[in-house]
């Protein structure tokens, strides 16, 4: 069987076409690049200190799922049985209280965007999901109600008591993982849910009236035809969502996918790419603009917030035991697993954790080759959105042109019609066909150091 790992990371000779789906890029570097950390490392507030902190964004990270889906190799536990929430809601307080006084050391703190992940942060009652939003609001001073505000569901979780608690504490934007709404590619994508109890969700969040809607979708599902792919991009469509992300699908390790399904890798290629295009297609007809290869916005969907926060520049703060924060020197978090089994000792770990003063597990991304990874997350992480990347601010920041820093990587994307000529001046930005490969656009921009270190990596 040949399928796609999170650790894999190849480039493709330039004599042949590259793959395109070798990974799916959401954060640089990837966290299979970290390390444990020395044990007397630096403390948080000397990590954070000289550090901008006006507009930072904040991640709450709850770790739970009622299931695990098939394609899914995110950090999360199934059920948690007992106390298990209580006491990891505590162990989120005792982490907020350090990391807020570390950041109180200098200068003054805001939040600019605000998110919870998982995981499913619906799993939580309604009552602690209250105690979530008091935790960011009155130990981290996050204004909920002023800033964006995004929270992740499911279907079985999207609650009205839930919904209604979310709304009235200022969340701005609701994402539904839905993955299809045909009963057959749910099963072959082991998403166990039935369509009706979808559409109910979905019309419990539209009359919670959270102003932005948004549906997951995947592609590529054994199966699937272009035919259902649209017919369940209609479905969705009939709810009107702001958002619409359109996810290929991947096999990885250790998942209940990977243990089930034999796929031909080009064939497969093929057919991904084939929805993929179809699937734009359909939604850019009827008033969507795409904003990255997965992700489409309705046209005249509510402004999204300030727009001062810029995750290729700005420090995130994340809590929780799968959270990550960055800053300019560090990517830190906790150890990361998929495995089940490994995932219940890292969350049992965190909550009898008393002194979160330290970080655990990161990488450093001051240096690195190919002109510094902050320079590289910098164009990644600007390339693979559609508006593509000013260069006057890449050259403000960095003192030089990114083809001075990256002459081979945007020399091979030139040449293979990924880059933009027709792009306004003084941006650099994919082309359609360029956006249409961005999970093998990411790949080859990481640095070396990274890509050893993911490859090094042992999936567990």
């Amino acid at each position: 069987m040949s399928t796609t790992f999170p650790t894999e990371v190849p480039t493709a000779p330039e004599t042949a076409p590259p793959r395109p789906y070798q990974h799916y890029v959401y954060a640089y570097p990837h966290k299979t690049a970290y390390r444990p950390l020395p044990a007397r490392g630096p403390r948080l507030a000397e990590l954070w200190r000289g550090e901008p902190k006006d507009a930072l964004s904040l991640y709450l990270h709850v770790p739970f799922c009622e299931v695990r889906c098939g394609f899914c190799n995110l950090f999360t536990r199934i059920g948690a049985p007992g106390e298990l929430t209580r006491r990891y809601l505590d162990a989120l307080e005792r982490q907020a209280d350090a990391v807020r006084e570390a950041l109180d050391g200098d200068g003054p703190v805001r939040f600019a965007t605000a998110a919870f992940g998982g995981g499913t942060p619906t799993y939580l009652t309604a009552d602690e999901l209250g105690r979530l939003c008091d935790l960011a609001e009155s130990r981290m001073g996050a204004d909920l109600r002023s800033v964006p505000l995004s929270v992740e569901a499911s279907p079985a979780t999207a609650t009205a008591d839930r919904l209604a608690v979310l709304a009235e504490r200022g969340a701005t934007r609701l994402s539904l993982g839905v993955q299809s709404f045909v009963p057959e590619e749910a099963r072959a994508a082991v998403r166990p849910q039935r369509r009706a109890d979808v559409e109910a969700a979905l019309g419990r969040i539209r009359e919670a009236a959270i102003p932005v809607l948004n549906i997951d979708l995947i592609y590529g599902i054994a199966g699937q035809t272009e035919e259902s792919w649209l017919g369940s991009l209609d479905a969705a469509l009939a709810w009107r969502p702001e958002e619409l992300y359109l996810y290929p699908l991947y096999v990885r390790n250790l998942t209940g996918l990977h243990r089930r399904v034999d796929v031909a890798q080009r064939a497969w290629d093929e057919q991904r790419l084939r929805l993929y295009r179809a699937g734009r297609d359909h939604l850019l007809a009827r008033g969507y603009q795409q904003r990255s290869m997965r992700m489409f916005r309705r046209a005249d969907a509510p402004a999204e917030g300030p727009e001062d926060h810029a995750c290729q520049t700005d420090g995130m703060v994340g809590l929780g035991c799968g959270a990550r924060s960055y800053t300019s020197t560090l990517h830190y978090s906790f150890d990361y697993a998929v495995n089940e089994r490994e995932v219940r000792s890292i969350v049992d770990a965190y909550t009898t954790t008393e002194d979160f003063g330290r970080p655990v597990h990161g990488r450093y991304v001051a240096g690195g080759a190919g002109g510094g990874e902050a320079r590289r997350r910098h164009l990644l992480q600007s390339l693979l959105q559609a508006p593509g990347m000013a260069r006057e601010e890449y050259r403000t920041r960095f003192g030089a042109e990114p083809e001075e820093d990256f002459p081979g990587e945007l020399a091979r994307f030139a040449r293979r019609g990924w880059l933009d000529p027709a792009a306004p001046a003084g941006v650099l930005r994919l082309s359609a066909e360029g956006l249409a490969h961005s999970d093998a656009v990411g790949p080859e921009l990481f640095s070396p150091e990274v890509r050893a270190a993911m490859a090094a990596y042992e999936a567990r």
